[in-house]
């Protein structure tokens, strides 16, 4: 999320507003993917919409893999500006998430919402979250796991960095080959049980994961890192493909992903109702349905020629900030256009006023924000 702007690149810009507002999108479908059988029609549409905007995280960490490769300081000077640049936004956005999603929800919201735990949402809950957010995340902050796992990156990409240098194309190949194979891992530790395993004491990690080891075989060479590498890759050794193949290759993987992504959250929703921990596996970043989802949009938007625009590239610049400030704003949006709009309007309807509204309101408090150079450190 959080780029490095060594040239302006058109598509990269682009890019960047595209999957900032896909990641709006996806959290305006939460709400309504979590009607499940209370409103079934409701949690189709939301899955049905928030299964296609999977790619937007990827996508986010491979623009990010494309302006800070190759990397050209010291792993002293590159912690010291990317983390220093990141651990501002990840300190007050942790405290001041809280405090909106209080005062809002004590004190503004006028409509009752089943979704929400109010019992959650008390000053000394505030507090105590404000308090904590040194240890992870909470659901005020939700969006701020990124930080946390971008954060990880940034200590690794000096390392990789280095290797990159000095890789053939044959090695960074062969990585992501590796890589790829980790992207089925989700699915090969949810069929290990059908297949007989039962794990070690209780644990039914895989591949030398349990209760006192969670880095497995392939640990160091899944996940983001991956997304990364497949970036650079890309960018160093463009495809040598014509619109043609492009698309008849692109369009039907980006479908089959598709379809393994919402057609796999109804089969586990109706098999495993209720765990989160199976539902979520279609829908995680690494694997391999996300993957043919995020593919083809990038190699896609590559190949388009998007000329420099002075606007296009303001508004690109405040897309980290407004991924920052905009799950309140979901929340509220959620709120007032279950009171605006009609009964009977369909839920994807909902979804799109919520995410645009959201986007918007982001938008226009970032842009105030980057107007004062005491608040600016917190959205760019």
């Amino acid at each position: 999320m959080e780029l490095k702007r060594k040239e302006t690149i058109g598509w990269i810009d682009l890019l960047r507003v595209i999957a900032c507002f896909l990641v709006v999108f996806a959290h305006c479908c939460d709400p309504f993917v979590a009607r499940f059988d209370t409103d079934r029609s409701t949690f189709l549409q939301g899955c049905a919409a928030g299964s296609a905007v999977r790619s937007c995280v990827p996508l986010f960490v491979m623009m990010t893999g494309v302006l800070l490769f190759p990397l050209r300081s010291s792993m002293n000077e590159f912690y010291r500006k990317r983390i220093g640049r990141i651990v501002p936004p990840l300190i007050f956005w942790s405290v001041m998430l809280p405090v909106l999603y209080f005062v809002y929800l004590n004190y503004i919201a006028t409509t009752d919402n089943p979704t929400i735990d109010m019992s959650t949402f008390t000053w000394q809950m505030t507090v105590t979250k404000i308090c904590t957010f040194i240890f992870n995340f909470n659901y005020d902050t939700t969006p701020l796991w990124y930080l946390y796992m971008l954060i990880g990156l940034y200590f690794v990409i000096p390392v990789f960095g280095a290797w990159l240098d000095r890789a053939s194309q044959k090695d960074v190949k062969l990585f992501l080959r590796i890589w790829g194979i980790s992207l089925f891992l989700p699915y090969l530790k949810m069929a290990a049980p059908a297949l007989g395993y039962i794990g070690n004491w209780g644990n039914m990690d895989i591949l030398g994961v349990c209760d006192w080891n969670a880095f497995g075989s392939f640990y160091y060479v899944s996940g983001f890192i991956g997304y990364l590498i497949l970036a650079y890759y890309l960018v160093k050794y463009p495809l040598q493909w014509s619109w043609k193949k492009t698309l008849s290759i692109g369009i039907p993987m980006f479908a089959a992903g598709y379809a393994i992504t919402f057609g796999g959250y109804l089969i586990m929703q109706e098999y495993f109702p209720g765990n989160y921990a199976y539902l979520e596996i279609v829908w995680l970043f690494g694997g391999i349905n996300v993957f043919m989802m995020t593919f083809p949009v990038f190699v896609i938007m590559q190949r388009i020629k998007v000329p420099y625009s002075p606007a296009l590239s303001r508004l690109a610049s405040m897309t980290f900030g407004i991924y920052l400030c905009h799950f309140v704003f979901v929340q509220i949006g959620y709120d007032m256009f279950a009171a605006w709009l009609p009964k009977g309007v369909p839920a994807v309807v909902h979804i799109i006023c919520i995410a645009v509204a959201a986007f918007f309101i982001s938008y226009l408090i970032v842009r105030m924000m980057s107007a004062f150079k005491v608040t600016r450190r917190f959205v760019a």
